[in-house]
């Protein structure tokens, strides 16, 4: 059976345009053409990609971050209770109101003592800015280290100036061993992004995240399978282009250095507008959309990469989305906030909380509202106020 499903999945119609054959794209001449068992590679590197990872975070990450001054903040840890936990870990992180005063009477609590005790225990599971700053640290140096990577394979290649030269006597293209290398570590590391996910931060935009991983993976495996080597490595170019901007400003957020985080975050947002709107719509698209169909007819593998292409451009528009209203927020407010994607550490005055009801003082007199004097002169003059002393005169 497996036979047979590898025949029928491997059809040249799938993969190949009309009058193509998997015979003419084997070795030969001292040429080397991309086959899809090549990738079977990428398994294996991504498991190194994963422990280098844990290895780089424990012992550059970590050192890193606290030679930049990245300090986490301290958190109270909740008291035991079976019933919150229960609720916490079954029905949600945030009781709505009733719900809530029902888990105070149940527990012997008070409705400030319950919205208190779900706020440290969610602050329980939100991870702190060293392992934050770690993730960022790991990422920029892959991202950096493969833009600049991929820009001296692709320098001195035509299609990188002129993608409609991707086509040129296509699918009949050689494959050159630098190009392979570095497609089988893009492919290797977005495996191990996967992997790592029930570890990773997760984000606001997690499922966004995810759907981006798979298309990405799928593109680049569908692309090497059907020797569309040279538009793939430009789209995975354009991609590289923004993220360790991205990530270089995370770090800089994590450590409260303002000025450059909002410096790199304009730049970013800038190289991500023109690369992600403008040239991958205009170039890309237009490419694989029209001019790639100029001397053959479409067929299925035309049609399923302009669709994850197309889906990419979907997910584009949504992170510009939020994009902009981190700018609008930085134009209102001169600075750059927090990621609208993080989810942010709660104190234990969250809005939301009950009031306080006054206390009163020894000898029945209410606690006027305002902050509590200072220690000194002023605070033994209120005293004896409160006591019912006049002051001397």
């Amino acid at each position: 059976m497996w036979s047979s499903f590898s025949e029928w999945f491997w059809q040249e119609r799938f993969w190949l345009p009309p009058n193509n054959t998997w015979a003419a794209l084997e070795d030969r001449d001292g040429l080397v053409y991309a086959h899809p068992r090549d990738m079977l590679a990428a398994l294996p590197l991504a498991l190194a990609l994963v422990v280098m990872r844990f290895v780089f975070e424990r012992f550059v990450g970590l050192p890193l971050s606290r030679l930049l001054g990245v300090r986490d903040q301290a958190r109270r840890l909740v008291k035991p209770n079976a019933t919150l936990e229960k609720y916490f870990l079954t029905e949600g992180w945030k009781p709505k109101e009733p719900q809530m005063a029902l888990l105070a009477a149940q527990c012997g609590l008070t409705l400030q003592q319950t919205q208190r005790w779900f706020r440290r225990r969610r602050n329980q599971d939100r991870p702190c800015l060293t392992k934050k700053f770690c993730e960022a640290s790991w990422r920029f140096g892959f991202y950096l280290c493969s833009f600049f990577g991929g820009l001296s394979v692709l320098y001195h290649e035509s299609w990188l100036w002129t993608p409609a030269m991707c086509w040129d006597d296509y699918p009949n293209q050689p494959l050159k061993p630098a190009l392979y290398y570095w497609y089988l570590l893009e492919l290797s590391f977005y495996i191990s992004l996967l992997i790592t996910l029930p570890f990773d931060v997760k984000r606001k935009d997690f499922k966004e995240q995810v759907a981006h991983h798979f298309v990405t993976i799928f593109l680049i495996v569908f692309s090497y399978s059907s020797n569309l080597l040279r538009i793939g490595s430009l789209v995975l170019l354009l991609h590289d282009a923004s993220d360790y901007l991205l990530e270089a400003g995370k770090m800089f957020n994590y450590t409260h250095w303002r000025k450059v985080c909002d410096t790199l975050f304009i730049i970013f947002s800038l190289v991500f507008f023109y690369t992600r709107l403008v040239l991958f719509p205009t170039q890309i698209l237009y490419t694989t959309y029209y001019e790639s169909i100029a001397k053959w007819s479409p067929f299925f593998g035309y049609y399923f990469f302009n669709s994850l292409l197309l889906l990419l451009q979907l997910l584009h528009v949504f992170w510009s989305c939020l994009i902009l209203r981190m700018i609008y927020s930085f134009v209102k407010k001169g600075r750059m906030e927090k990621d609208v994607r993080s989810d942010v550490e709660e104190s234990d005055s969250s809005d939301g909380e009950a009031a306080p009801e006054p206390r009163p003082l020894k000898n029945g007199a209410a606690h006027r509202p305002g902050p509590a004097p200072a220690d000194g002169p002023r605070s033994r003059l209120a005293g004896r106020l409160a006591n019912g002393h006049a002051p001397a005169t």
